[in-house]
């Protein structure tokens, strides 16, 4: 039987967003579903199939609604939303955008996802929805501020296209570990050391936080050169910064106690019965004594006052030691020097939140005023800045470090300056740092300002310090201790993918050994000498320049390197091969 030409009507189906079906309340849903007359069975009936039910637009468009939502039930639509309302719209919406970007191929922003998938992704959201709920209100309205305008630190980003790119690929580690395996004379000599109870050492250190280090690890060298107990070192009033942080703010005494127990007694202060001695003071230890020197120098004074106070150990032990005080010196700066818990625990939430972003780079900018003054070398920002810079240098003569018969395009020329951030944008633009890369600068604030850095965010936009990272309050009790500073610096620097310094430094070179350390994650070493010709040629194509530019550096990306190749290098610096080894008779300390 024909059909009959009026019978042209077919069935239709409108896809309804499951947001919107979400946010319908179920007594919403059954006033739709419900008619609100229903005077009988019989007239009901009768208007459906009226005239007038069909001039009614209201009614037409709910019928279509009613075939869309049964045809989406028939064909498997999953109605549960791809991203739960969350109080905290501006988060929502960016989980939203970051979703949708991974789900391009589907029109509507739909995409099938085995269950595993859905499970991560729906953890990922709680977590990130947990962790804004764990805050105060007045922390979630700043919260929401930084996500709404720079920084998405609450949630787990996405990796970006980038991420798989060659940068931040890890050197190969040639199978080095740890083996700090002292000898049979060392330790049966600890047991004498430890016991002893007529000598003491006192040091006053000097410098920046990363200063201190390097002469803490040289003092618990010393004393046990000399038998001595060590007294916790006394940390000298910084005259830059000002910063007045005792040993215990910085490092956590008690683990530096417990890590050198067999090696060097650590006391807390002098015995009353060595406190009205008259100690032995040295200020003039010349550079890099070896044992035999500091012996024949101390002991017989060290046994016959009991106390000996040292200061200015700067440089002042020799580099190459025997191997079981090369292995002292890797443990105390590897193990015992850990950061006390506070900003153990704060270093690592901003490390967390870079790690969140994804695979990230730390960079150690100099640019300060003082690192201009000191190094002789000019910032190129303006020419008022340079002449204030050269004004200041020959205000304070004292303060430029070495070499003072240099002009500042020799210095240059023979790679003395930090590099600007231009030439740090080219440098990591020609080894091929994606623009996506995440970047967590340490520092003080450059001269300049931001301004100074406008190369830099220019190609790269997600630059942060630490600054950025932290939410109000967390910085303030570090905020006027400098050293504290450094060492979150330091902690989050530790824990990036990829390192990179602008300048040489006390903190690049404990970086550079303590990534050695951890297996030789990658650490940038800018062969500023060696480029700087290539910098300075603008009729360089930019492929040939990157290419050269990668070549320079293919050996110094943090590679295993020797110690012994070089004399004088340090084995924090270095630590292969007296604190690391690769076969497997070694053993891990």
């Amino acid at each position: 039987m024909a059909k009959s030409k009026n019978y042209t009507r077919k069935l239709s189906y409108i896809s309804v967003p499951s947001q919107i079906i979400n946010t319908l309340s179920s007594s919403s849903l059954q006033s739709l579903l419900v008619s609100p007359k229903k005077s009988s069975k019989n007239n009901g009936f009768k208007r459906f199939f009226s005239l007038n039910f069909y001039r009614s637009t209201r009614i037409w468009f709910f019928t279509l609604f009613l075939f869309g939502l049964c045809g989406m039930l028939r064909f498997g639509f999953n109605l549960d939303p791809l991203i739960p309302f969350s109080p905290y719209p501006c988060l929502t919406s960016q989980l939203q955008d970051s979703f949708m970007v991974k789900n391009t191929d589907s029109q509507l922003g739909f995409a099938a996802k085995t269950k595993s998938e859905e499970h991560v992704e729906k953890d990922e959201i709680l977590n990130a929805k947990s962790e804004v709920g764990g805050e105060s209100k007045s922390g979630k309205d700043e919260i929401l501020k930084g996500v709404n305008q720079s920084q998405p630190l609450i949630t787990k980003g996405y990796a970006e296209p980038g991420e798989e790119s060659e940068f931040w690929k890890q050197p190969d580690g040639m199978g080095y570990k740890p083996c700090l395996v002292f000898t049979r004379d060392y330790r049966r000599q600890s047991e004498e050391v430890v016991k002893d109870r007529r000598k003491y050492l006192l040091v006053v250190v000097s410098g920046g936080m990363n200063q201190q280090r390097n002469q803490i690890v040289d003092a618990v060298v010393i004393a046990r050169i000399l038998g001595a107990a060590l007294v916790v070192p006394i940390l000298q009033v910084n005259v830059i910064w000002g910063d007045e942080s005792e040993f215990s703010d910085i490092f956590d005494l008690e683990h530096f106690k417990s890590v050198l127990a067999n090696d060097v007694r650590v006391v807390s202060s002098l015995p009353s019965t060595h406190i009205m001695t008259r100690p032995v003071e040295e200020k003039r230890t010349p550079l890099h004594v070896s044992p035999q020197w500091i012996r024949s120098r101390y002991l017989k004074r060290l046994n016959r006052e009991g106390v000996l106070l040292l200061r200015g150990l700067d440089s002042r032990l020799s580099k190459d030691l025997p191997s079981d005080l090369q292995k002292l010196r890797c443990k105390v700066a590897f193990h015992a020097l850990r950061f006390a818990p506070p900003i153990l625990e704060l270093g690592n939430k901003l490390a967390d939140r870079m790690r969140n972003k994804g695979s990230y780079l730390a960079l150690h900018l100099r640019m300060e005023k003082d690192v201009w003054v000191r190094t002789g070398c000019l910032p190129g920002l303006s020419p008022e800045n340079d002449e204030m810079i050269n004004n200041e240098r020959k205000r304070r003569p004292e303060l430029l470090t070495g070499r003072s018969n240099m002009t500042y395009h020799e210095r240059k020329l023979a790679g003395l300056c930090p590099l600007n951030a231009m030439e740090v944008t080219r440098l990591l633009k020609a080894l091929g740092a994606p623009q996506s890369a995440k970047i967590f600068w340490a520092g003080g604030q450059p001269l300049g300002g931001k301004e100074a850095l406008l190369p830099l965010t220019r190609e790269f936009p997600h630059l942060y310090n630490k600054e950025d990272l932290a939410l109000p309050g967390e910085l303030e009790p570090f905020a006027k201790k400098a050293s504290l500073m450094a060492a979150v610096d330091y902690i989050i620097s530790e824990k990036s993918d990829v390192f990179m310094p602008s300048h040489g430094g006390n903190m690049g070179h404990a970086i550079q050994g303590h990534r050695a350390y951890a297996g030789h994650k990658k650490y940038i070493t800018p062969n500023k000498r060696h480029m700087l010709p290539y910098f300075l040629n603008s009729s360089l194509p930019e492929a040939e320049f990157n290419n050269i530019i990668k070549e320079l550096h293919s050996e110094s990306l943090g590679q295993p390197e020797l110690r012994a190749i070089k004399a004088g290098r340090d084995v924090t610096k270095y630590p292969v091969p007296e604190c690391m080894c690769n076969n497997s008779h070694a053993h891990s300390s």
